[in-house]
């Protein structure tokens, strides 16, 4: 029953029906906020992200502004910040294979985005910036620039992919995975520092790009994921100063860079030849 108050004319509802109330919204809550196999896999990839991070200031940028001359520890921290990047790229792409197999809860794709944003967004823009704090030939206020181009692109690249609907087994841009490893090898490099600059722009915008992409589905997933187990082990041996780690650092991140440059030639190869196709077919279908 509801009782009109006399002074404000509003209506209001008896303490138990608004508890009713309040008991049924209980109830019914918790069905969209439970959790899936594939949430917990998401929620996986926000925390190796957020620990990426962690590393990435305790291990480089804090001991650099103390004046510690360890660079052992930079460099292990380096490593252990990269593969933390590599460990959420893993839990991406088996979060989404997951959730096609199972199902998601109707906070998955936020929880994708949002975990995203952290491990391939912020993550690696900070890395950006850490390493114009500390790299001897870079310019702290650039690379800060360029570490918030980073950070911009993800952020577009994410908002486009929840708005833009793509055929099936394609990306439009390089999906921000993919591009957050490519910005870090960029760093790992050591490349002159305005060169690095560029090849980190360059990298932000074929992620904002409308660049097609494949989806790393069958063998692709397969190949991807062999390919991140092998460069965390190029990581592991370059941390604990192997014999050659520093080569074999040096060939994966050149490897990822050539994989990153190749892609958008070929997408771009294919889309002329599909244009010229469609062409020739108009132009035999106009002939008598």
């Amino acid at each position: 029953m509801t009782v009109i108050d006399p002074d404000t004319k509003a209506g209001w509802v008896p303490e138990a029906e608004e508890r009713s109330g309040l008991a049924d919204d209980a109830e019914e809550m918790p069905l969209s906020l439970r959790l899936s196999i594939a949430d917990t896999l998401t929620l996986g990839n926000a925390t190796c992200g957020f620990m990426a991070v962690y590393f990435t200031t305790t291990g480089i940028l804090i001991p650099h502004l103390t004046g510690s001359q360890e660079s052992g520890m930079a460099r292990h921290s380096a490593a252990t910040a990269v593969i933390l990047m590599l460990c959420a790229a893993v839990f991406d792409l088996f979060d989404g294979l997951v959730a096609r197999k199972l199902r998601s809860s109707p906070m998955g794709a936020e929880l994708d985005n949002l975990s995203d944003l952290i491990s391939f967004g912020l993550a690696p823009a900070y890395f950006v910036l850490v390493y114009g704090m500390v790299a001897d030939d870079a310019h702290q206020r650039v690379a800060a620039v360029g570490a918030i181009v980073v950070l911009l692109a993800v952020v577009l690249r994410l908002a486009r992919f929840s708005c833009v609907t793509m055929k099936d087994g394609m990306f439009q841009g390089m999906p921000s995975p993919f591009g957050a490893l490519t910005v870090v090898s960029i760093v790992l490099l050591e490349l002159p520092f305005f060169a690095t600059l560029l090849a980190i722009i360059g990298t932000a915008w074929l992620m904002v790009s409308r660049v097609e992409y494949p989806k790393p589905r069958g063998r692709l997933a397969v190949a991807m994921l062999s390919w991140i187990v092998l460069s965390m082990g190029l990581l592991t041996a370059w941390a604990f100063d192997a014999p050659g780690g520093q080569l074999l650092l040096q060939t994966g991140c050149s490897l990822q860079l050539v994989l990153g440059a190749v892609i958008p030639l070929f997408a771009t190869a294919r889309r002329v030849n599909n244009f010229r196709d469609n062409r020739r077919e108009a132009r035999a279908a106009q002939l008598p």
